[in-house]
């Protein structure tokens, strides 16, 4: 059994799985997804998660303690990853169980990898690859056509879960491999 409080404002979302738990100030922009066992809680500060963006099954978004946590349009915040008071930019991919923490800002067309940890205040600039406990830049380049099309994967695939649908049909599956077309 989920819970979505009286300050949440989705807006046109695609999907929100009903074991999400969505508390505070949360704004989740057009076409965005929240999958199950999310966690947001905003007490102090806001929650934005922007347009077409999709929060992965078991993540946990809380603000931090001086700043708000934002994600982008058209991110990837992929299973298990914590968002503690940080900023992401668009078009980023936060690898599984990554953890972000507060006045950590990761620049648009990102990629963070799976169980980094972002401390605090880090700022990372767009184009990023990064790794590592700590988190380190490791590569330059530009993800944001990937990162977007994986983004569009989830839209859909968000989509069909608000119509009951949850397996993609023949005709989806030639969509999902055009987005992935190099």
């Amino acid at each position: 059994m989920g819970h979505i409080g009286d300050q949440v404002t989705l807006a046109d979302v695609a999907f929100v799985h009903e074991s999400a738990l969505l508390y505070g100030k949360v704004h989740v922009g057009a076409g965005a997804s929240i999958w199950p066992h999310v966690v947001t809680r905003a007490e102090v500060f806001e929650i934005r998660i922007g347009a077409r963006s999709n929060i992965q099954d078991f993540v946990m978004i809380h603000v931090g303690f001086g700043t708000p946590t934002i994600v982008g349009e058209d991110c990837s915040i992929t299973h298990r990853v914590t968002l503690h008071g940080c900023e992401i930019g668009d078009r980023c991919l936060i690898g599984i169980g990554a953890t972000i923490m507060d006045g950590a800002k990761i620049g648009a067309n990102s990629i963070v990898a799976g169980h980094s940890i972002v401390t605090e205040n880090a700022v990372f600039p767009e184009n990023s690859v990064i790794a590592g406990v700590p988190a380190k830049l490791v590569a330059t380049r530009d993800n944001g056509a990937a990162n977007k099309a994986n983004a569009q994967f989830y839209e859909m695939n968000a989509r069909n879960f608000a119509n009951g649908q949850d397996v993609f049909s023949g005709s989806q599956l030639a969509e999902v491999g055009q987005l992935f077309k190099p």
